[in-house]
C-alpha cells in the first residue's frame, strides 16, 4: 500500500501538470487514507460503480478530486490519456476540478462548495438503514472545511440517529487556502467536540503513515443498521503537500499549476521520500 501511494503521487503530479491546475497540497495529504480505502478497506469496484451494496466514499473536500480520479485510473476504470483528454472540455467533459456525479459515475456526490459532504453522508447512512443495506458510508473532509456550520449540524444528526454505518475522516493538515486553520478559525479540541456530539473518535498521529492509517481502519466496528450505535470519526493528522519537500507545510500550494521544472523536482522528492521510509 505504501508503494501504491508513491505511484499515485507520481501519477497525480503528472496529471496536474498536464491539465494545468489542481489543488496539490490537499490532494497529496489525503493519499494514504484514500489508497487504504480503495485498495483494502472498502467493498467497491470501479467496474461495478453503481452496485447498490457497495461501500460509499463521499469526498466532501471536492477540490481535491484529482486524487480520486488518479486512483480510479490506476484501478483500471480509464487511462491517464483519457482523463487528460476529457478534463473540463466543453462537450465531452467527464472530469472536473470539483467532482461531479453527473459526469463521472465513480463519484458518489458532487462537491466543491464545502461543508455539504457530511450532511449528504448522513442521508446516505439513514437511507441504508431504511433499506436494510449493510454498507458503510465514509466521508472525507478537510479541517479548514469544518469552519462550515453545516458540518456541525450533520455531526449532531449523526450522533442523534446513532448511525453506526457512518465514518467521518478528517484530513487534518492544519492549513487552508490563506493560512493556518488554527489562526483562521480554530476547530480544536476536535476530538472532544466530536465526542460531545455523540461520536466515537480514533486519532491517527501521522495520517501519512500507512501502518497507522491501517491500524485506525482495523479498529472500525462492524456496520450497524438494525439499531443505534455511535458513528465513528477518524482524525488523520497529515501534512499538506506530503511527499514533496517544497510543498509541505506551505499553504501557497493549496491550488495552482505546476511547471515542468517543478514537476521534475517533485517527482524526485516523491521517490526519495519512499526510499527514506522503507
Amino acid at each position: 500500500l505504501a508503494d501504491k501511494c508513491t505511484k499515485i503521487r507520481c501519477d497525480l503530479l503528472n496529471f496536474i501538470y498536464n491539465i494545468g491546475m489542481g489543488h496539490l497540497g490537499g490532494e497529496l495529504s489525503m493519499v494514504e487514507v484514500a489508497v487504504a480505502l480503495y485498495y483494502k478497506y472498502m467493498n467497491y469496484s470501479v467496474f461495478d460503480a453503481c452496485n447498490p451494496d457497495r461501500d460509499r466514499l463521499i469526498l466532501s473536500k471536492g477540490h481535491c478530486s484529482e486524487t480520486l480520479y488518479t486512483i480510479f485510473q490506476d484501478l483500471g476504470a480509464y487511462t491517464m490519456e483519457y482523463m487528460i483528454e476529457h478534463f473540463e472540455t466543453l462537450e465531452t467533459a467527464k472530469f472536473g476540478m470539483h467532482c461531479n456525479r453527473k459526469y463521472c459515475e465513480h463519484i458518489e456526490a458532487s462537491a466543491g462548495s464545502l461543508g455539504h459532504g457530511l450532511p449528504i453522508a448522513v442521508g446516505y447512512a439513514l437511507g441504508a438503514r431504511k433499506q436494510k443495506k449493510n454498507y458503510r458510508v465514509f466521508v472525507l473532509t478537510g479541517d479548514g472545511e469544518l469552519n462550515e456550520g453545516t458540518n456541525w449540524e450533520a455531526m449532531m444528526a449523526g450522533g442523534h440517529f446513532g448511525l453506526g454505518n457512518l465514518c467521518l475522516i478528517v484530513d487534518k493538515n492544519g492549513l487552508q487556502m490563506t493560512g493556518k486553520t488554527e489562526d483562521i478559525m480554530n476547530i480544536d479540541p476536535l476530538d472532544k467536540k466530536l465526542e460531545a456530539f455523540g461520536w466515537d473518535v480514533i486519532n491517527i498521529a501521522d495520517g501519512n503513515d500507512m501502518q497507522e492509517v491501517c491500524d485506525a481502519f482495523d479498529k472500525l466496528p462492524p456496520v450497524e443498521i438494525t439499531g443505534k450505535r455511535k458513528p465513528t470519526a477518524i482524525i488523520a493528522n497529515t501534512v499538506k503537500g506530503k511527499g514533496v519537500d517544497f510543498m509541505e507545510h506551505n499553504h501557497k500550494w493549496h491550488g495552482g499549476g505546476i511547471a515542468k521544472e517543478e514537476l521534475d523536482k517533485a517527482l524526485a522528492c516523491v521517490m526519495n521520500y519512499r526510499k527514506e521510509t522503507k
